[in-house]
This record gives structure tokens, sequence and C-alpha cells, in this order.
């Protein structure tokens, strides 16, 4: 058992087994692995395949497990390195300090987006992109879309997904216009706003963070961290509200073979859903 810890309560020696661990990672090859999988398993609505880690009700799951897997890696690395939260409700500014150059570095610049400051700018010679949806080398960011002004998601936008007592709903993608996951993970709905929550956080940070291939920017791992624990948040608040479907779609149903139902194996680990529906035997939140 272990803890992952917010990371404004980070100490520095704490900031920097993290970024050792990572970087460390990155150098063995293993990193860009992670950024490969996560690129082949975002499969949108209308593609073909089996979607098991973005517009599904595996969202929560499976990035529980990818997680898992990156902070495995890292503790090969170093045995007491976890991976900490980023609760984008209260460190909502680019002025908060997980930007800071001591841990992931700070916005890119005007003129192409890439990150100058931190161990993850391209400059020191660390963190070459080269698993991505552009030819960019460099790690990129673009904090708040100036282009097109976002924020970050509220503490409201937060409590309107924590309040909703159904875990998913048919159908079962994108298009769910109630439920936490859809609710949390963010797609938009009707009249509502174009992104909530996880989706506005990526949208947010701009760059490498708003593609497939997110996981180039190690704040992915922050970010879905606290989708982690929001997700925990969410069961002790609807203790009678498991995860649905909870049995394999009925012949007929167009999601049938799409989604992983409750003990269907999810890839790409052939793991099922119900076996990530609690992580207390593992970690614990501070």
């Amino acid at each position: 058992m272990y803890t992952r810890k917010n990371q404004k309560n980070l100490t520095a020696s704490e900031k920097r087994r993290f970024v050792s661990a990572v970087l460390e990672v990155k150098r063995s090859g293993q990193y860009d692995d992670f950024v490969r999988t996560h690129g082949e398993y975002y499969v949108p609505d209308g593609s073909r395949g089996k979607r098991v880690a973005h517009m599904a009700p595996t969202f929560f799951p499976w990035h529980r497990r990818f997680v898992l897997e990156f902070e495995r890696a890292l503790q090969t690395v170093d045995p007491g390195v976890t991976v900490p939260y980023w609760d984008w409700t209260v460190d909502n500014t680019p002025a908060a300090g997980l930007w800071g150059d001591d841990f992931l570095g700070g916005n890119g610049r005007s003129s192409d987006q890439q990150v100058m400051t931190g161990p993850f700018a391209y400059r020191e010679g660390n963190w070459e992109v080269s698993v991505g949806v552009t030819e960019n080398r460099f790690l990129t960011r673009d904090f708040g879309r100036p282009a097109r002004p976002v924020s970050l998601p509220s503490r409201a936008d937060l409590a309107r997904a924590m309040r909703e007592p159904l875990y998913d709903a048919a159908p079962w993608d994108s298009t769910v216009p109630n439920g936490f996951r859809n609710t949390f993970e963010g797609w938009s709905v009707g009249d509502g706003p174009a992104w909530r929550n996880h989706n506005l956080v990526h949208r947010w940070v701009g760059g490498a963070m708003n593609t497939a291939t997110s996981p180039n920017d190690p704040v992915f791992w922050l970010h879905h961290s606290f989708c982690d624990l929001v997700w925990d948040r969410w069961q002790k608040a609807h203790p009678h509200a498991g995860f649905v479907p909870a049995r394999k779609l009925a012949p007929g149903d167009p999601q049938r073979g799409r989604i992983s139902s409750l003990d269907e194996p999810m890839e790409p680990w052939g793991v099922r859903p119900s076996s990530l529906l609690s992580h207390a035997s593992l970690y614990r939140y501070a």
C-alpha cells in the first residue's frame, strides 16, 4: 500500500525523484510505448473497432489500469515514486506550482507552442517527441487556448458530474446526455458547453495534451490520477450505483462487441472492469 499525493504538497525531493524516474522511463524507450498505447486505443464513436479508453463506460477502469502500469514502470526505477494528482479546480492558473521549472515546466512560447522551461523542454536534451500526431519533436502547450479562450473546469463543473446518480447509460458513447461517466469525461451533448471536466483540461493545456498521444505531456499522468480520485469519490457518494452495463449487451445492440461490460476483458491487458472497481488494496490518496 502506498500513497498518491496532491502535487502541491510534494516536497522538493519528491518532485526531483518523480521527474528523474519519468526521464529514465523515457530514456529506456518504455515511455513512448505508453504514448503509443494511448494513441492506439483512442477510438472515437464513429470509428471501427472496440472502444475501451474513451467514449465508453470503461473510460475510468481503463485509465486506472493505464496509470497503474505507468506507476509500476516508475517504481522499477525508484520504488518510492508514485503518480501525484493535479486538482485543476484549485490549481487553475499558469502560476500554479506544477508548472514550475523544478517540476513540469511552463507554457509553450507563442510562436510555435514549444515548451522552453523545465526538465521536459526539448532544449534540455531529454525529451524528444517521437510518437505523435504532428512532426514536432518538442513538447507543446498552449495554456487557455488564447485564440479561442477556455478556462479550466470549476468546482461547480465537477460538482455537477458528482451529482449524477447513475454511472452511465445507453448508447454507451459520447452522446449520452446524463450519467457520471460522460458528464465527467466531458463530451458535448445538446446545447451544453463544448467541453467539460476531463476533456476541458486537455483543451486548456493544449498542444500535445490536445491529441490522441496526450501522454507525451507528463501532466497527463497527474490529470488522470485526479480523474481516478474523482471516480473513487463518486463511488463513495453513490454506493448503490454500480458499473454499467453489468452484462454483455444483447444481440442486435449496435454497441455489442464495441464496448466492454463489467466482466468482458479490456484490451490491451485482458483485464475485466470488475477487477478495477477499487484501488483500496494498492494505493490511497492523501
